[in-house]
């Protein structure tokens, strides 16, 4: 598949904060180059990716937890032939003694090529780029936005479905707060497809990107229960999120009211792709692993396929197989 060398060419040196600041193009050409990755991935078996990122340094400060993101962060850097530095905890920083994110920042970026953030606030993404001199990569800001999970899941999506046109989509659990589901409409806004929202009333979409979609002649179906949803292709699911509520209460109502198992899935077949972000807690039963279109083990492992890409078009390596991919 032929690459879009000026869709490609755009993310040289540039920071990644929203899906929204990235046009069709440029995420189609993205995929595209992560399809190049692809071909050092064999199931469970990584072969040898010469070195194009040798001397380059990728910080990651996480001052909220993570496991995927961040580790297929560094595995991404590292079998590029890069390097990783940075913390997972907050608490060993100099913030534990009062200093500013802004100031870390400017700090950091003396030491590392690029910085991937992840942060409890909404925003603080946007801020460390204004700040900082080099690409800044948004790995989750509170509830507003992850891009990089989002174009893992479209890799995810287009690589098992094989189009992202003509789809329909499902969302479901903590549309509220689920900045995986809110990074992922917005991108889904490019392309021809049915969305549906799954979940209950007090954890609806936010008014915010419910407006996003009107405004771009885009509607989504919202239901509060699954056997409402109609057909689906794709099934997004996501889980309630006890960190992100103001009370704790308001969690326990809803923490067991979304789950689905093999039984509840049987009426969409096995055309159903079934995504979801992780981790899981109880939404998803464990007898659903088995299913053919089970895909968020794949779709974790593609993390690291995706960030490759990203972080070689960012940072200036060479694309294996250009043109080819």
């Amino acid at each position: 598949m032929a690459q879009n060398h000026d869709a490609t060419e755009a993310f040289r040196g540039r920071s990644v904060v929203s899906t929204a600041d990235f046009s069709k193009d440029e995420i189609l050409a993205l995929l595209d180059a992560a399809r190049a990755f692809d071909r050092y991935h064999d199931g469970p078996v990584w072969t040898p990716q010469p070195p194009e990122l040798q001397g380059r340094v990728l910080g990651t400060l996480f001052f909220e937890a993570s496991t995927r993101t961040r580790l297929s962060f560094e595995s991404a850097m590292l079998r590029l032939g890069g390097s990783v530095l940075g913390f997972a905890d907050a608490r060993i920083s100099s913030l534990s003694k009062g200093e500013s994110l802004v100031d870390t920042i400017k700090v950091v970026e003396g030491y590392c090529d690029a910085i991937v953030l992840r942060h409890p606030r909404e925003g603080a993404a946007r801020l460390a780029a204004e700040t900082a001199h080099i690409p800044v990569i948004n790995g989750g800001d509170g509830s507003n936005q992850h891009p990089t999970q989002t174009f893992l899941d479209l890799y995810t999506i287009r690589e098992a479905a094989g189009r992202l046109d003509g789809l329909k989509v499902g969302f479901m659990g903590d549309l509220r707060y689920g900045r995986t589901v809110h990074s992922l409409t917005e991108a889904l806004m490019h392309f021809d497809v049915d969305l549906k929202f799954i979940g209950p009333e007090n954890l609806s979409l936010p008014q915010e990107l419910r407006e996003h979609l009107a405004a771009h002649g885009r509607s989504g179906v919202e239901v509060e229960h699954l056997q409402d949803a109609g057909d689906l292709d794709v099934l997004y699911m996501t889980r309630i999120q006890a960190e992100r509520f103001p009370d704790p209460m308001d969690y326990e109502r809803v923490r067991h009211a979304y789950r689905v198992d093999r039984a509840a899935l049987e009426p969409f077949g096995e055309k159903l792709k079934i995504l979801h972000p992780l981790p899981r807690v109880n939404e998803v039963a464990h007898d659903v692993d088995d299913l053919p279109g089970a895909l968020y083990f794949r779709q974790s492992r593609n993390g690291v396929i995706v960030r490759m890409a990203l972080l070689h078009l960012i940072l200036g390596g060479a694309l294996p197989g250009r043109g080819d991919a």
